[in-house]
C-alpha cells in the first residue's frame, strides 16, 4: 500500500538526511510495531503516513485503507483555532479581544478578562470537560447546550496565570467564528479552510459523508468521558450516531492520513491560500513560554510529546481517540498516524513508540 515511490527509495532518502533522520531499521521498527498490534488483535485499524520533503511513506494497517477516515479526537482542536485565525486575518477579531465583546453573557466575575488567546492556549481558567458532560452527551444535547454550561462553569483559577488542558475554551472560541462569521463551523471550515487547502477528506462532523464511510472506534477503551466502553453508553459514545454528527469544535473532526498531512504542511510552507504567511507562523510559535506546558494557537509546540528525535520548533498534537499528528520543520517532516485504538491504550503501546521510531536517528 505504497504511495508515490518505493519504500526502499524512501528509506535511503530518509537516510540522507543529516539531523533526525530516520534509519530503514527505524522505519521498519515502525511499521513492526503497528502490525505486531494488529496481528496480536488489539488495534483493529490504523494508517501511517509520514512525508520528509517531496519523499512520501504511507501503509494502511488492518480494515483500513490509505485514504480511510479517522476520528481525530482533540487533533480538531488546532483545525478549529485556524477559523479564528482566518477571522483575524480579516480584520474582523483579534486574539487580544476579550471574549466577552463576542459572548455578552460571558461576563460574570473574572469570565470577563479573558481574551481569544487565552482560549486557545489553555489558559483561560475553565475546565477540560463540563462536569455533567456524560449526561449532556446522553441526552443527544445540542452543542449549544455545551456552551450555556462553559458560559457558566466556575474557573479553575484566574485567566493567564496557569495552563490547564480545556476543551471548553475551544467550543467558546468556536462560538465566538459562529457568531462573527454568522456560519455554522463545520461550513465555515469547508468553504474557508477545507477547499482552499483541496482536503476534500477533512470535515468536522461528518460533512456529506456517511457514518459507515468512517473507521469505527474501538469504544471497549475509551476514555471515561467518552463513555468508558459501558454497554450504556452506545447511543452517545465515539461511535454513536450522536456523536460523529455533533461536530464537536474540540473533538469530532474526521480525515485522512493525507488530508491532515496537507493540513500539517501548510503551516510549515504557507501559501497564503487560507492564513497569511505571519499568521500560520504565529500559530506555531510558543505562547506559553514560561507556563508547564507549551502551547501554539491551538497546537502544541516543542519536542516533548511527539517523537524523541523531534526538533523543538515541531508542531501538532494527538487525540484520544489514538491519533497523533506533527511536523518538524528542522527536518521538513509531517507524520500522521491515525488508529482506531484509544489513546489510553495506543499511546504507550503504538502511538509513541512509533514516533520514536520514525525519529530514531
Amino acid at each position: 500500500m505504497m504511495n508515490r515511490r518505493s519504500f526502499t527509495t524512501l528509506l535511503a532518502s530518509l537516510t540522507a538526511v543529516r539531523s533526525q533522520s530516520a534509519s530503514p531499521t527505524a522505519m521498519q521498527t515502525a511499521t513492526q510495531i503497528i502490525q505486531k498490534q494488529i496481528d496480536n488483535a488489539m488495534l483493529s485499524s490504523a494508517v501511517l503516513r509520514v512525508q520528509r520533503g517531496a519523499e512520501i511513506f504511507e501503509r494502511a494497517f488492518g480494515k483500513a485503507e490509505p485514504d480511510s477516515m479517522f476520528l481525530l479526537g482533540s487533533i480538531t482542536k488546532p483545525i478549529t483555532a485556524v477559523a479564528v485565525m482566518v477571522l483575524v486575518d480579516r480584520g474582523e477579531l483579534k486574539l487580544s479581544d476579550h471574549a466577552v465583546k463576542y459572548l455578552p453573557e460571558f461576563s460574570e466575575g473574572a469570565r470577563k478578562e479573558i481574551t481569544i488567546e487565552q482560549l486557545l492556549t489553555h489558559t483561560s481558567g475553565l475546565p477540560d470537560q463540563l462536569a455533567d458532560n456524560n449526561a449532556l452527551r446522553a441526552r443527544h444535547v445540542p452543542l449549544s447546550e455545551f456552551v450555556k454550561g462553559a458560559v457558566r462553569t466556575p474557573l479553575l483559577f484566574a485567566p493567564g496565570s496557569r495552563y490547564h488542558y480545556q476543551s471548553m475554551g475551544i467550543l467558546l472560541a468556536a462560538e465566538i467564528v459562529e457568531r462573527v462569521a454568522k456560519m455554522a463551523l463545520p461550513e465555515f471550515l469547508s468553504k474557508q479552510v477545507f477547499t482552499p487547502l483541496g482536503t476534500p477528506r477533512l470535515v468536522l462532523g461528518l460533512g456529506n459523508y456517511a457514518k459507515a464511510d468512517m473507521m469505527p472506534m474501538q469504544t471497549e477503551h475509551a476514555a471515561p468521558e467518552a463513555g468508558a466502553g459501558d454497554p450504556n453508553a452506545k447511543s452517545w459514545d465515539w461511535n454513536s450516531d450522536y456523536w460523529r454528527n455533533l461536530a464537536a469544535p474540540w473533538g469530532g473532526a474526521h480525515s485522512s492520513a493525507h488530508d491532515l498531512s496537507v493540513f500539517l504542511r501548510s503551516f510549515m510552507h504557507p501559501d497564503g491560500k487560507v492564513l497569511r504567511e505571519e499568521t500560520a507562523r504565529l500559530m506555531i510559535k510558543d505562547h506559553t513560554p514560561k507556563l508547564e506546558a507549551h502551547r501554539g494557537i491551538g497546537f502544541m509546540v516543542g519536542a516533548e510529546g511527539f517523537g524523541k528525535g523531534c526538533s523543538p520548533q515541531t508542531f501538532g498534537h494527538s487525540g484520544s481517540t489514538g491519533t497523533l499528528a506533527w511536523a518538524d520543520p528542522a527536518t521538513d517532516t509531517t507524520f500522521v498516524l491515525l488508529t482506531t485504538l484509544p489513546k489510553n491504550v495506543s499511546g504507550d503501546l503504538i502511538l509513541h513508540p512509533v514516533a520514536d521510531a520514525v525519529t530514531a536517528a
